[in-house]
C-alpha cells in the first residue's frame, strides 16, 4: 500500500483462487489450513505444508498473508494450533486471524502479529482498547453502521490507541460477500440440528433452506412464500465505497473462501478499481454501474448494503443458491502453450467450443485467465467449432499449463 490507501484483502480457498487474487490487485490474502478455521467444511483448504509456497508467491508481489485460526478451540486442539502458529512464523506468514483467546495469547507470546476476528464481536472503543494489548488489526462486528465504524476509527486516532507493533490500531470491516443471519457469525443452529458446529468451521447452512411454519394447536402448515427468511442477500459496498473510505477503515475484507476462482478474480478486480478511483477522484456513478454488472455475473444471492447504512433488518434471498447472471461449464484441459505466438492448445473433453465464445482458463499457477476466442483452429485449420475429442488452439495472452482447465462462460 502507498499513501495510506485502504488495504484490499481477498479470500483464497485454493491455489487457483490465491493466484486470481494476486493477479487482480489484492493487497493481502487470507486463507485457512486444515480444520481450525471457519471454512473448514466449505473449501478444500490448504495444508500447513503449503504455507511456504503461499508466503513465497505473495512476498514476491509484496502482498501480505493472513492465516485464519478463528474457530473456538478445545483442549485437544491446543497442540495443533501451537504447531500451526509456529509453522506460520517459520514460513513468513504476515499475521494470524483469531477469535479464541488461547490462539491470541499463544501467537502473541511467539511475537506473531494477531488480527482480532469478527467472531469477537467488537462494537465499542473500550473493547478495542482491551484487544490492543494483543492485536494490531481488529475486524469490527458486522452489525455496525458506518457512523459507528467512523466513530471508533476517530477515537483510535484521538486517544492514540496502539497495538503491540507500536502503531495505531487498524480497523477492518467486511466489504463484499456472504452475510450470516447470526451476530458476527456466532451460530448454533447447525450444531442443534445436526451436531455439526458452525463455530468449528462445520456449518451445514441450515439458514439457506426453505421452511414451513406449523401451527402446534391444529397442525396446519404454512409454507413461507418467496423468501428464505434466515438467508440474507450478499453484502455489497461498491456503490457507497467512498463513504466506507471516509470512515477511516484501514482494511476492506472480501468474503468468499468457499467460492470459485473466477469469483475471487472478478470481485477483487472490481474493488481494486473502485478503491483506486476514489483516491484518484474518478469514482463515478457510471463506473459503479459497470462494476455492479460485473459483480452480478459471479456467484451471489442478490446484493444489498448490509447494516452499514442504518438498516435494521436483512434483505432476504428469494431462491436457493446463486443469482449470478452467468456460469462456467467445463470444456477441456490445457495441453501446451506456444509462447512466441501466444497460442494455447487444449483437448476438448466435454461439449464443444466455438469462435466467439468467452472462456475461463483456471489453474493453480495460472489463476484465472479470461479470454474470448477470436480465431479457432483444429489440425491447424480455421474452424467455427471444436468438438469433444478434438485438440484445438486459439490465442491466449498468458501462459497455459497442462494443469489448467478450460471452461466456457454461458448465461446462468
Amino acid at each position: 500500500m502507498t499513501n495510506n490507501r485502504m488495504e484490499l484483502m481477498s479470500p483464497a480457498g485454493s491455489f487457483e483462487a490465491l493466484q486470481a487474487a494476486i493477479q487482480n490487485g489484492a493487497d493481502s490474502v487470507y486463507f485457512g489450513v486444515d480444520q481450525l478455521n471457519m471454512r473448514a467444511r466449505a473449501t478444500m483448504n490448504f495444508t500447513a505444508d503449503d504455507l511456504p509456497e503461499i508466503a513465497s508467491r505473495c512476498q514476491e508481489k509484496n502482498i501480505r498473508t493472513y492465516l485464519t485460526l478463528n474457530t473456538i478451540v478445545y483442549d485437544h486442539d491446543l497442540s495443533v494450533i501451537k504447531r500451526i502458529v509456529d509453522q506460520c512464523k517459520a514460513a513468513g506468514i504476515s499475521a494470524i486471524i483469531a477469535s479464541d483467546q488461547a490462539v491470541i495469547n499463544y501467537a502473541f507470546s511467539q511475537k506473531m502479529s494477531v488480527h482480532a476476528s469478527t467472531q469477537l464481536n467488537i462494537t465499542n472503543i473500550e473493547t478495542v482498547k482491551f484487544y490492543a494489548h494483543f492485536c494490531d488489526v481488529m475486524v469490527l462486528s458486522r452489525e455496525l453502521s458506518l457512523r459507528q465504524v467512523k466513530s471508533i476509527c476517530e477515537q483510535i486516532v484521538k486517544e492514540e490507541i496502539k497495538g503491540p507493533s507500536g502503531n495505531l490500531v487498524k480497523i477492518e470491516i467486511f466489504g463484499h460477500g456472504a452475510l450470516c443471519m447470526a451476530v458476527s457469525g456466532k451460530c448454533y443452529l447447525s450444531l442443534h440440528t445436526q451436531n455439526s458446529s458452525a463455530n468449528r468451521g462445520a456449518c451445514n447452512q441450515n439458514c439457506r433452506k426453505a421452511y414451513k411454519v406449523i401451527d402446534l394447536e391444529d397442525g396446519h402448515e404454512l409454507e413461507i412464500d418467496n423468501e428464505y427468511i434466515m438467508s440474507p442477500q450478499d453484502l455489497c459496498t461498491i456503490d457507497f465505497l467512498d463513504q466506507v473510505v471516509a470512515t477511516g477503515t484501514a482494511v476492506l475484507k472480501l468474503e468468499g473462501r468457499g467460492r470459485a476462482p473466477e469469483y475471487v478474480a472478478a470481485v477483487t478486480r472490481c474493488y481494486r478499481q473502485a478503491i483506486d478511483s476514489i483516491y484518484d477522484k474518478t469514482y463515478s456513478q457510471e463506473k459503479i454501474e459497470g462494476w455492479m454488472s460485473q459483480l452480478e455475473k459471479v456467484y451471489n444471492r442478490g446484493l444489498w448494503s448490509g447494516y452499514y447504512l442504518g438498516l435494521k433488518l436483512g434483505e432476504w434471498t428469494n431462491q436457493s443458491g446463486s443469482s449470478a447472471t452467468q456460469k462456467k461449464v467445463y470444456i477441456g484441459k490445457g495441453l501446451h502453450y506456444y509462447s512466441k505466438a501466444q497460442i494455447g492448445e487444449f483437448l476438448i473433453e466435454a461439449q464443444s467450443v466455438k469462435k466467439g465464445d468467452s472462456v475461463f482458463i483456471i489453474g493453480p499457477t495460472s489463476g484465472v485467465i479470461e479470454a474470448e476466442i477470436e480465431e479457432l483452429r483444429v489440425d491447424n485449420q480455421i474452424v467455427e467449432e471444436a468438438r469433444r475429442g478434438q485438440e484445438c488452439t486459439f490465442k491466449v495472452s498468458e501462459v497455459v499449463r497442462a494443469s489448467d482447465r478450460l471452461y466456457k462462460v454461458v448465461p446462468a
